[in-house]
């Protein structure tokens, strides 16, 4: 692929000579110490527009709903070159609180499971470090770098850093989740020629997951302790539903493979399990009810997946007529490809190669889910790139099992990211918009 240009390198290697690791640690532990759990993104987001309108930049918060918001930063260009949206969301998947993470979390709230910012061999360790307080960094500072080095961009950069991006939904909340936040964004006042998105793991991705949640109520009887099994007036929702789950967990093992696409190896997890009342176990309830993420690829249909998912409980209920289950779908959004001749996947690609030296050699598949698919839905092409998840012998032994609170980074981690945002951001924001039409193919 095509390199950059002696003037275009010259700006590039200028703007990457900025890039300051003790600022991005600071406000790694800033943005970290402030909580932020989804729907309740507005104390972090006005600390964030503080900072980057003190270093000149037109920041703003955007309000969604309640304490949800938004933090975006515009640098303007000359206003005849594409606009192009740096994002990440903001809010962290844990509430911090053990009334309503424990037991779930584990035994114990971790260091790495709480908005407060310690380092620990070499890691800053604290909620939402990694994902998404360095995303955030990463962007603010690539954005300061451009900025500084007085890159002469011919188009706007727009970085964005959204509420409701996780994948719960907060009840408590205004339903916040699901992206919430970005959908907010992008009706109001935001948009962009294309988008590049920041996650964990340093590849570059233009198939985004999509994402189904299931809800399979397994009915029974009320029921009372005292009663002797095997009488008809009585019939268990619990234990069909444990038979069920045994089923869905080999259907979901042999899911993946029937659904791959190039990027994307689609996983499926039982996720959570409810029945009765813990309160009163004398009485067994009449329902039982099962809860599956399912994730998609960018070719399937919502509807041909929930056909399939019902077609395979049909077919368990064939072979066990005591099991009465029905299913519904309750959250989803569909999968999206960005074409891979698009100039904004080309350029990542490029990017990327810049910084590592060699050709990129494809990602591995995966099926983790965000933004990506409904910035990509709503017209706006988008291509992912990341940075390396600390996990394993990076970690003290204490965080490593489990995904814990997504809270252990260091800010060396990022420089590659960085430099590859830099990168993006010259190559394509220093040219008219009819250049990117124009691109040679490989």
């Amino acid at each position: 692929m095509t390199a950059l240009d002696p003037q275009r390198q010259a700006w590039y290697e200028r703007a990457c000579a900025r890039i300051d690791e003790a600022r991005m640690c600071g406000l790694i532990g800033r943005l970290t110490d402030v909580h932020s759990p989804t729907g309740a993104e507005r104390a972090v987001c006005e600390l964030l527009v503080a900072e980057l309108a003190a270093s000149g930049l037109d920041a703003r918060y955007q309000s969604v709903q309640g304490e949800s918001g938004n933090c975006i930063v515009r640098v303007p260009g000359r206003g005849e070159g594409p606009t192009v949206l740096l994002y990440s969301p903001i809010d962290t998947h844990l509430d911090a609180d053990p009334g309503q993470d424990l037991p779930w979390v584990g035994p114990e709230l971790r260091a790495d499971m709480l908005p407060r910012t310690l380092e620990r061999g070499g890691s800053l360790i604290g909620l939402g470090s990694s994902n998404p307080k360095s995303m955030v960094v990463s962007i603010a500072e690539a954005v300061r770098c451009v900025v500084e080095a007085g890159v002469p961009i011919a188009g706007d950069v727009v970085a964005a850093f959204c509420g409701g991006g996780m994948p719960w939904v907060v009840a408590q909340r205004g339903n916040a989740g699901i992206g919430s936040g970005v959908r907010h964004l992008l009706a109001h006042g935001v948009t962009a020629d294309a988008a590049v998105i920041v996650k964990t793991w340093d590849d570059v991705y233009h198939e985004h997951p999509g994402m189904a949640w299931f809800r399979i109520t397994v009915g029974g009887s009320l029921g009372y302790s005292g009663i002797p099994r095997g009488i008809p007036e009585f019939r268990s929702s619990i234990v069909p539903a444990a038979r069920l789950i045994l089923e869905l967990e080999d259907w979901l093992i042999a899911y993946p493979e029937r659904h791959r696409s190039r990027e994307i190896l689609p996983q499926g997890w039982i996720a959570a399990v409810r029945a009765g009342w813990p309160a009163k176990p004398a009485f067994p309830p009449a329902a039982a009810e099962i809860y599956l993420d399912v994730r998609t690829g960018p070719d399937q249909s919502l509807p041909e997946l929930e056909s399939e998912l019902r077609s395979f409980v049909r077919s368990v209920a064939e072979r066990h007529p005591e099991l009465d289950a029905r299913v519904e779908l309750i959250v989803s959004f569909p999968g999206a490809r960005t074409d891979p001749a698009h100039w904004i996947v080309r350029s990542a690609l490029r990017a990327w190669q810049a910084t590592h030296g060699r050709p990129y050699p494809g990602p591995p598949p995966m099926s983790g889910i965000s933004d990506a698919a409904v910035i990509q839905r709503a017209g706006i092409p988008i291509v992912r790139i990341g940075y390396p998840f600390r996990s394993g012998e990076a970690l003290p032994p204490e965080f490593r099992d489990g995904l814990g609170g997504m809270g252990a980074v260091a800010p060396a981690d990022l420089v590659g990211t960085i430099r590859q945002m830099i990168h993006i951001v010259v190559d394509t924001c220093t040219r008219r918009r009819a250049d990117l039409a124009g691109e040679p193919a490989t």
